[in-house]
């Protein structure tokens, strides 16, 4: 089984929770990408402007590196396009990403759940799918998640033991 892991998704799929229940499960360390943000980022986000290439590039690098860091972890990140996801694997070969796949409706609706969260807005989520690039199969394993959370978790356990 893979021991360093990515779940990737924009924000509202379910990453934090996902990612956190396979950690618990295997007995790994979680980080949210969230947490790394700086606080320049948070407050753009906060302000509901959404990050550029540049804003997203040192984040990126210390979730790399906390990847380099810890060879059993699994980090929660949006990983929007190819290249975010190549930062996040630089220099490692055995890192395993899934992405949690789901339309704008029904992730809208679980974000308006959210309570204190600092991403901010429709708009928000609208900039995250347009700067969206899915990831390929050889990128991803890729999980639907109009299903519940333990149906996900389930999905990505059996893929994780089962490559």
């Amino acid at each position: 089984m893979t021991e360093r892991i990515v779940v990737l998704g924009v924000s509202g799929s379910g990453k934090s929770l996902i990612g956190k229940k396979i950690a618990d499960k295997l007995g790994y360390p979680f980080f949210d990408g969230d947490d790394f943000h700086s606080q320049a980022n948070v407050e753009k986000m906060r302000q509901g402007t959404p990050l550029t290439d540049e804003d997203r590039e040192d984040w990126l690098a210390t979730l790399n590196a906390l990847l380099i860091d810890n060879p059993a972890a699994v980090i929660a990140c949006s990983g929007l396009k190819p290249e975010y996801r190549t930062i996040l694997r630089k220099g490692l070969d055995d890192v395993t990403m899934i992405y949690l796949k789901g339309d704008i409706d029904t992730i809208w609706q679980r974000h308006q759940k959210r309570d204190g969260h600092y991403f901010n807005g429709r708009d928000m989520l609208e900039s995250q799918f347009a700067t969206l690039i899915e990831p390929t199969e050889s990128e991803a394993f890729t999980i639907d998640i109009s299903q519940n959370a333990d149906a996900v978790l389930n999905q990505a356990l059996t893929l994780l033991a089962h490559p």
